[in-house]
C-alpha cells in the first residue's frame, strides 16, 4: 500500500472512530447526566427515561456502536484492499 493510500485510510479510521465516540459521548453523558432532567418527565413502563439512560441505555448504544464499527471498518477495509 502506498503511503497516500496508507494516510487515507487512517485519516478514515480516526474519524470513523471520532464520530462514534462523539455519539457515544452524547448519550452517556448527555442523556445520563446533562439532560437527566428533562429526560426524567419522559416514563416508561413506570420507569423514568433519564434514570434508564444512565443505568442501561449507554450501555446498549455502546454494544451497537461497536456493530456499526464493524460494519463500517470492513466496508472500509474493502475500499482500500486490507479486507482478510
Amino acid at each position: 500500500m502506498s503511503p497516500e493510500k496508507a494516510q487515507a485510510y487512517w485519516k478514515e479510521n480516526i474519524s470513523m472512530i471520532f464520530k462514534l465516540l462523539v455519539v457515544w459521548f452524547i448519550v452517556s453523558f448527555g442523556c445520563g447526566i446533562l439532560f437527566i432532567n428533562e429526560l426524567n418527565a419522559i416514563e416508561i413502563s413506570g420507569v423514568k427515561l433519564g434514570f434508564w439512560f444512565a443505568q442501561q441505555g449507554a450501555i446498549y448504544v455502546f454494544v451497537i456502536l461497536i456493530f456499526v464499527y464493524v460494519k463500517a471498518m470492513t466496508g472500509i477495509d474493502e475500499k482500500y484492499g486490507v479486507h482478510e
